[in-house]
């Protein structure tokens, strides 16, 4: 795969972008999850949407990667910013305007959405503010975006984030490996082994690039999830919508993805069974196949 890099400006916001490959296909935009940078998306994975004809691209979103960190801003636990302890650091709204300055800066008057976790609920808020500039959404592992502050953690499972709570590894180059290793054993699908040699290439491809741990960086991860939302209801979206949920999903309850789907007017729901809070490669040609009927029955409508 042949990382094409940009960069994109949402006023003082710098978002670093990288095009993926498929010129010519159905413009895709990835948006990954809560902290992490765009360098977590399996490659085999971006392969598969390449040659089922969608033109991909990836960016990290504001406080994660490459993009604007915000680092002078105090933050809470990242869960524990859900209950507004201290003033957002930014708001939901500049996050789904991110999203579309990448697309200007990658030249798309609109494009399809796949957000995974963090990433699924800025697609879903970027559809409903921006609904013009999104062909379709696809949320992966998500809250709904109604779910404001506390009402987050009805969703979660709290005992797999204390038991987050009690990593400790230590501050140096293999420290943050072991970090990210660990991170991605914790969220894998139970029903699926553990594919370790590619969870460790994304994260040291991470790293090599100079980025700062994702995994790590609690402070950023807070300042996201406290990004208050102020905008429209998921019952005014009109995106052709899929929402993929796994059915084993060790962070989220299945109830996330289910609301998400009952929300959305017209939105297809599909359980991935013995799926965790990640994109497994078994799961890849379900995903794939989904996601191309999803865009393949939006342009029969």
């Amino acid at each position: 795969m042949t990382r094409t890099p940009r960069h994109a400006r949402n006023g003082d916001v710098i978002l670093a972008v990288d095009e993926l490959g498929g010129a010519g296909g159905e413009p895709l935009l990835l948006v990954m999850g809560l902290g992490v940078s765009r360098y977590w998306w399996p490659d085999g994975l971006v392969d598969a949407l390449v040659a089922a004809g969608f033109h991909v691209a990836a960016f990290d979103g504001r406080d994660a990667g490459g993009s604007t960190h915000f680092d002078d801003v105090p933050a809470d636990h990242p869960f524990a910013a859900l209950l507004r302890r201290r003033p957002a650091a930014y708001t939901a709204e500049d996050m789904a305007d991110d999203t579309a300055a990448v697309l200007d800066a990658l030249g798309w008057q609109h494009a399809h959405l796949f957000g995974v976790s963090q990433g699924g609920l800025v697609a879903q808020r970027t559809a409903l503010r921006h609904p013009l500039r999104v062909r379709t959404l696809t949320s992966y592992a998500a809250v709904p975006s109604d779910a404001r502050g506390a009402a987050v953690l009805r969703y979660v499972r709290l005992p797999f984030l204390a038991r987050l709570a009690r990593f400790r590894f230590p501050a140096d180059h293999e420290g943050d490996v072991a970090a990210g290793l660990a991170l991605a054993r914790a969220v894998a699908s139970p029903g699926y082994a553990f594919d370790e040699q590619d969870a460790r290439a994304r994260v040291e491809r991470e790293l090599d690039a100079g980025l700062p741990s994702g995994v790590r960086d609690t402070r950023a991860q807070a300042r996201q999830t406290g990004a208050s939302w102020q905008g429209p209801r998921l019952r005014d979206l009109r995106v052709p919508t899929l929402v993929l949920q796994g059915e084993r999903d060790p962070l989220l309850r299945p109830s996330a993805g289910r609301h998400i789907a009952e929300a959305v007017p017209g939105a297809r729901y599909v359980e991935l069974p013995g799926t965790g809070h990640d994109l497994p490669r078994a799961v890849w040609p379900t995903v794939v196949r989904e996601m191309r009927a999803l865009v393949d029955t939006a342009a029969h409508r």
